[in-house]
C-alpha cells in the first residue's frame, strides 16, 4: 500500500450551524459541497482549506459526547500550520476564542497553541 496523503478529517458536530459558522467565519474554510441526507436527518459539510479538500463536517440527531479531556484514547487533536503564531492568536481572542498559552515544540523549536471548536475538539495551530 502507498498512501499518498491526508485526504480529510470527519467532525460529528453536536449543532451544525454553530460549527458550520465556526469553520467557515472564523477559520476561513470554503464550502465545497453540502448535502441534507434526509434519511438520516443528518448534514454533510464538505471544506476546503487553500484548494485542498480538509474536513467533513456531519450532524446527526443526539451524537453521543466524546471524551477528550483527560487525554483518552483515539484521535487526539486536529492541527493546522500557520505563518504567525501570535498573529493567530490575537485574531481567535478577536472572535472570542481562548487560546492556550503560547509553547515552544522542544524537537524542532517551533510555537504552537491549542483551542477548542465548538464541541470542544481540541485544535492546534503550529507556527510553520
Amino acid at each position: 500500500m502507498e498512501i499518498l496523503g491526508l485526504h480529510h478529517i470527519a467532525i460529528i458536530c453536536s449543532n451544525y450551524d454553530t460549527s458550520k459558522q465556526f469553520y467557515t467565519e472564523i477559520l476561513g474554510f470554503k464550502i465545497e459541497q453540502e448535502i441534507y441526507r434526509s434519511e438520516r436527518d443528518s448534514y454533510k459539510l464538505d471544506l476546503s482549506l487553500n484548494g485542498n479538500y480538509l474536513i467533513e463536517l456531519f450532524s446527526f440527531p443526539n451524537p453521543p459526547t466524546r471524551p477528550s479531556r483527560p487525554e483518552s484514547t483515539g484521535l487526539r487533536h486536529i492541527a493546522f500550520a500557520v505563518a504567525n503564531i501570535q498573529e493567530s492568536v490575537d485574531y481567535l481572542s478577536s472572535k472570542n476564542i481562548i487560546c492556550e498559552d503560547i509553547r515552544i515544540d522542544e524537537t524542532t523549536g517551533k510555537r504552537f497553541t491549542f483551542f477548542n471548536d465548538p464541541d470542544d475538539l481540541p485544535i492546534e495551530i503550529y507556527e510553520a
